[in-house]
């Protein structure tokens, strides 16, 4: 019987992966038992007179505990598995012959977040849509579910192919929306396309209701996902966009630069034929890849990992076991 995530937790609202340069907030401690029920005023130090002026007074900064994720919530981080990893789902398949790897909690149904782009751009690139048709972005693509920031300004205009490049690379979500808006019948219809492909592969865990992935919404398992990479990886466009470094695009009057949200497509260690990341705070950071590792064609997702850099480190923690699995058996 299939795990399904607690999908009527309603969370707050939480940055996109594309706006993961924003500083994270560590939690308070909580009170210990002679503290609570003691509500203490924040302290106010009196203004200070320098060179005869009178300097504001500055309040302390206020501290957000950090929202757990569903898998969180839904206590999927106590599993244990041999490679310790911080993420709660992780998945590791042989692309060719099917054979899974490394497998944990790849049944249990979760937000992906930006992940969500990698099915965007599937639809987009399968129903040959000209890449150098202008885009135009406008008020509604800007992000009203979270709030995230985004360097396309209203008025931006950019080819398909462009928007495409930045919703892979740097996780545009803009770009991604505008993508959809674009599609012969408007944003309803594609993403009744995105639900009618993922049936199609037989991702039957799968369910999305945008082509962002802000959306907490669009859900999905790590096995449903390894079908989806090993689907776009068919696609030669999606394999450049997704594993390219940097690009500039010209936004109003300025050449803006965007780069990966991936920093292991730069790794001499890696041959990454494929990859996504996600991140919302219902998510938790999210990754899915294609890569050569150990001599095989390998398929990796990793979903609700706690921590900024840990979906990295856990696919580091699988590509040195992989690495000594091998040199053991040579």
């Amino acid at each position: 019987m299939r795990f399904w995530a607690v999908l009527a937790v309603t969370l707050g609202l939480s940055m996109g992966d594309a706006a993961l340069g924003v500083r994270e907030v560590v939690a308070k401690e909580q009170p210990s038992k002679a503290q609570r029920g003691t509500v203490k005023k924040a302290s106010v130090r009196p203004a200070k007179t320098v060179s005869g002026k009178r300097k504001k007074a500055v309040a302390p900064a206020r501290v957000v505990p950090a929202k757990p994720s569903f898998g969180q919530l839904a206590g999927l981080h106590q599993t244990h598995d041999p490679l310790d990893l911080r993420s709660s789902v992780a998945l590791v398949m042989d692309q060719d012959t099917e054979e899974i790897l490394l497998a944990k909690n790849d049944d249990a149904v979760l937000p992906i977040a930006s992940i969500t782009k990698l099915m965007t751009a599937l639809v987009v690139t399968e129903a040959r849509l000209p890449l150098d048709e202008v885009l135009t972005v406008t008020q509604d693509d800007v992000d009203t579910e979270k709030g995230s920031r985004s360097r396309l300004q209203v008025g931006t205009r950019l080819t398909r192919g462009e928007m495409l490049h930045l919703a892979l690379m740097s996780s545009e979500n803009r770009a991604a929306h505008a993508l959809g808006r674009y599609y012969p019948g408007g944003m309803n219809a594609f993403v009744e396309a995105m639900n009618a492909k993922a049936q199609l592969l037989g991702m039957r865990d799968t369910r999305y209701v945008e082509p962002t992935g802000l959306s907490s919404r669009n859900q999905s398992s790590a096995q449903d996902l390894a079908r989806l990479v090993k689907i776009a990886y068919n696609e030669p466009l999606i394999r450049e966009l997704s594993t390219s470094e940097s690009t500039t695009v010209r936004v109003g009057r300025r050449e803006a630069a965007f780069g990966t949200t991936n920093g292991l497509v730069r790794s001499p260690n890696w041959d990454i034929g494929l990859q996504k990341t996600g991140y919302i705070s219902e998510a938790g950071q999210c990754l899915v890849m294609q890569a050569q590792l150990a001599g095989r064609r390998l398929v990796l997702v990793f979903l609700d990992s706690a921590g900024k850099y840990s979906r990295i480190g856990d696919a580091e923690r699988v590509r040195k076991w992989l690495v000594g699995e091998s040199r053991k058996d040579s």
